[in-house]
């Protein structure tokens, strides 16, 4: 069984790829509703929800966990990584999707100019903006935060008004500076695409943190009986592909 885990309902679009490329595993997701926004957190506050987002995964039956959330992959992943799955679980695994973002976003910029849209903890972190210049020393990137977008966004207030005005805000910038390709750094924000399309204007690709290929994440070796029914914790997610939706906190 594989685990999705994000700070919210935004980590669905990473979920349905998932779907839609393996479908012949058992999936469980894990949406941190009640402790929503991450951005704004402190590192050490970032780690422990991690950690005890992974852990319940685990004990659920998960053999690979897939980081949704960019601020938890941003401050958290690698000590999850590093630390905590060596001594807690060394055999399974725990993986993020920054790299496949920023290697599609590489593969599509035209002039090597890479605007970011992320929270304020990922912004910070510089975790896009390390990788990308991992992959192309040369590359120009330009990072915006954008704290209001997550809260409007689980609120349902995507279609309001207001919305659109503080989109102009956060992005005219970016298109001011010359990016020809924007990442969006939020699972979240893909809820919102078509609004960001349409005041970037044409000539500037998206890249939505969901829809690198899965391909980046196949599980290897593969996962065992992986298309056998996996019990949840309310009884049963029959089948293959099956989604549980849970909230903590």
């Amino acid at each position: 069984m594989i685990g999705v885990f994000d700070s919210g309902f935004g980590g669905l679009v990473v979920l349905r790829e998932f779907l839609q490329v393996l479908p012949q595993y058992d999936y469980l997701y894990l949406g941190d509703n009640a402790r929503i926004p991450y951005g704004t957190r402190s590192d050490r506050v970032v780690y422990r929800f991690t950690e005890q987002a992974v852990d319940y995964l685990f004990r659920q039956g998960c053999q690979l966990i897939i980081v949704a959330c960019h601020t938890a992959s941003a401050k958290a992943l690698r000590t999850i990584q590093q630390v905590y799955l060596p001594a807690h679980y060394p055999e399974r695994r725990v993986l993020g999707v920054v790299i496949p973002t920023v290697e599609e976003a590489l593969s599509r910029s035209r002039r090597r100019c890479v605007g970011v849209i992320a929270t304020e903890g990922t912004v910070a972190s510089c975790s896009f903006e390390l990788e990308l210049r991992k992959l192309d020393p040369g590359v120009r990137v330009v990072q915006q935060a954008c704290p209001l977008l997550v809260p409007l966004i689980e609120s349902g207030e995507q279609e309001w008004e207001g919305t659109d005005m503080i989109l102009r805000r956060y992005l005219l910038p970016l298109k001011d500076a010359g990016v020809d390709t924007l990442i969006l750094g939020c699972t979240h924000y893909s809820i919102l695409k078509d609004k960001i399309a349409a005041i970037m204007g044409d000539g500037i690709t998206l890249v939505c943190s969901g829809h690198p290929p899965v391909s980046h994440h196949r599980p290897h070796p593969p996962l065992p009986d992986a298309g056998q029914p996996v019990h949840g914790p309310d009884g049963g997610f029959p089948g293959s592909g099956t989604l549980g939706f849970l909230q903590v906190g």
